[in-house]
């Protein structure tokens, strides 16, 4: 999709009612979700993270938005594919704030480059008792991504219209911090296997977008 394009629609985008937990439920692997409708999520004193979704031109004019493949370190989201963002720091005004200077931290874009268009649903991730809250985000140049050494293996650069496309939904069998073996849902992104919460947030997404366009 041609960034104009997209540019164009946004404002529409951030007024939108968003799709909710519906469109995340319908992503979940089965054990989750019966662990997301039955979870007391304020009972768990879930810690608190934010992350962020960030749109921007390729270099042909192109709509991306990028993930991050995170490297493999003791802990439940080790190797995993996600949005740029982390945990609430005491220094963080807002959910808000605290994407934008993990996004900073994590693929070094500048908070003064990125416009906010809208808050996401917050949702659980059980395994790492975390509440988290995304955001989607906007920049009109082409970004020159600078991966923090420790955190991140690989930057990930989506084409909006790959995303779009519905061919890239399929079901995996996949060992994780919970369960051996399960058929996951998910999308193959850039030769990727994205699942889980991130996979979740993203089916928001994709509904939101097919609505607006």
């Amino acid at each position: 999709m041609n960034f104009d394009l997209f540019q164009e629609f946004a404002p529409k985008i951030a007024n939108m009612t968003l799709p909710g937990q519906e469109s995340h439920y319908k992503m979940a692997p089965l054990a989750r979700l019966k662990q997301l409708r039955e979870e007391a999520i304020r009972t768990k004193n879930p810690r608190e993270a934010a992350v962020l979704m960030l749109y921007y031109p390729d270099n042909e004019g192109q709509t991306r938005f990028v993930l991050i493949h995170r490297k493999t370190y003791p802990g439940v989201h080790s190797n995993q594919v996600g949005f740029p963002g982390g945990k609430i720091e005491e220094e963080d005004r807002n959910m808000e704030h605290t994407a934008l200077r993990e996004t900073c931290e994590e693929i070094g874009i500048s908070p003064q480059q990125i416009d906010i268009l809208c808050p996401l649903t917050e949702i659980y991730i059980p395994p790492s008792n975390f509440l988290v809250y995304p955001f989607m985000g906007i920049m009109n140049d082409t970004p020159e991504f600078t991966p923090q050494e420790d955190e991140v293996e690989n930057i990930i650069e989506v084409l909006l219209s790959d995303f779009l496309n519905d061919e890239i939904l399929f079901s995996e069998k996949l060992t994780t911090s919970y369960a051996k073996e399960i058929s996951v849902p998910a999308f193959k992104l850039n030769g990727y296997t994205v699942w889980g919460a991130t996979a979740m947030m993203l089916n928001e997404v994709k509904e939101l977008l097919k609505s607006a366009f």
